[in-house]
């Protein structure tokens, strides 16, 4: 029978469904990210991150040595080890960047001009010529490498140039740049919810208007003005961060507030308090749920800003945390292998400062949806 006790509806395991799946979608590419910040260069560049934890066939590169070359009887030899330093021997090798794995181990092959070379599986190999060599010759050799992690990436990160105080910058920023707008916003959250006023629908009006505002439209006109008044430094990104957070604030507290039980307010106005005073002691605490949300989203966005961060604050001992990952990476891009774990270095505050708070972001959110 439909409503029985200890039956679930059948809508309330879809959510719950709905809700693994969403939380599944999320945990994935963070756990990619996460394996793929243990693992070096090579073998990003050989296998994907579900592999790291797996024995995996890995192919590198080699070059012979013309000056270790030495005459034996009417042939000059040159002998080494092409074996990677995890491997204890190959399962193939070539000369060509087309055919890495080309031949078998201990297969003796003929190249140009009377030359060959024979790989043994163990990596040794032995490059012989009727002529003295002038060029050195490349090989390819192909191994099953066993899983390695390694935390030399966390170490180039967390001891490159600057990036302690970028990370000290990065907070100076985004700890004023959330606390301000909350601020101003609450004042006038409280004002569009509670005071009746002229023009109040059309203030609201304006300020949903302003969430569909593209933020790169309002930046050169930001710095002019900032030029004009003299305003430098952090004081000019802080600014930035707050006018551009404030439509969000205003939005999400002036809802919030909105639905907070009238009587309480009017009692609190018939006991004579202040407009400030159920300001202060009814209407802040009541809505922290909402403040509390606004809070996430203002810090993730200002501990992760690249852009407004690079018009406001041009100088070098002012650089953030994004800034200071975006230089190491190089002018060119060759130190990409850092990307993940410059990710999960800068994303360590943002994520203390969500679990910390999460609890409130659904409530906060769902504020003005159920009446």
């Amino acid at each position: 029978m439909e409503g029985m006790a200890g039956k679930r509806p059948a809508l309330a395991w879809a959510v719950n469904i709905s809700a693994a799946l969403l939380v599944l979608l999320w945990l994935i590419p963070t756990v990619g990210l996460f394996v793929t910040s243990f693992r070096d260069k090579d073998q990003i560049i050989q296998s994907g991150w579900w592999n790291a934890f797996f024995s995996s066939e890995q192919t590198e590169r080699y070059r012979t040595d013309p000056a270790s070359q030495v005459q034996d009887g009417a042939l000059w030899v040159i002998e080494g080890v092409a074996l990677p330093p995890t491997a204890t021997e190959i399962s193939a090798w070539g000369t060509r960047t087309q055919e890495p794995g080309a031949h078998a181990p201990g297969e003796t092959v003929a190249l140009d001009d009377g030359i060959e070379l024979t790989v043994n599986a163990d990596g040794s190999y032995r490059l012989t010529s009727p002529t003295e060599f002038d060029d050195d010759q490349r090989i390819f050799v192909q191994a099953t490498v066993p899983p390695k992690f390694t935390f030399s990436g966390y170490q180039r990160v967390l001891q490159g140039e600057g990036i302690a105080q970028a990370f000290f910058n990065t907070a100076t920023v985004a700890i004023p740049a959330t606390i301000i707008p909350i601020l101003m916003a609450a004042f006038a959250a409280y004002a569009l919810a509670w005071t009746d006023f002229k023009a109040r629908g059309f203030l609201i009006a304006v300020i949903v208007g302003l969430l569909v505002v593209p933020l790169q439209l309002a930046l050169i006109p930001m710095k002019l003005l900032h030029s004009s008044l003299g305003i430098t430094g952090y004081l000019g990104v802080w600014l930035a961060h707050s006018g551009f957070g404030l439509p969000l604030a205003i939005y999400l507290l002036r809802n919030y507030m909105a639905g907070l039980p009238r009587d309480i307010i009017e009692n609190a106005r018939v006991d004579g308090a202040t407009e400030f005073q159920i300001f202060f002691k009814i209407i802040l605490p009541l809505s922290f749920p909402a403040l509390a949300s606004f809070s996430i989203f203002q810090f993730l966005w200002t501990w992760n800003d690249l852009l407004v961060a690079k018009v406001f604050l041009p100088g070098k001992d002012q650089e953030v945390l994004t800034v200071g990952i975006a230089k190491m990476m190089g002018s060119k891009g060759g130190e990409w292998d850092l990307l993940a774990v410059a990710g999960f270095v800068s994303i360590i505050v943002p994520l203390i400062v969500f679990f910390s708070l999460q609890r409130f972001l659904v409530r906060g959110l769902l504020s003005g949806s159920v009446k």
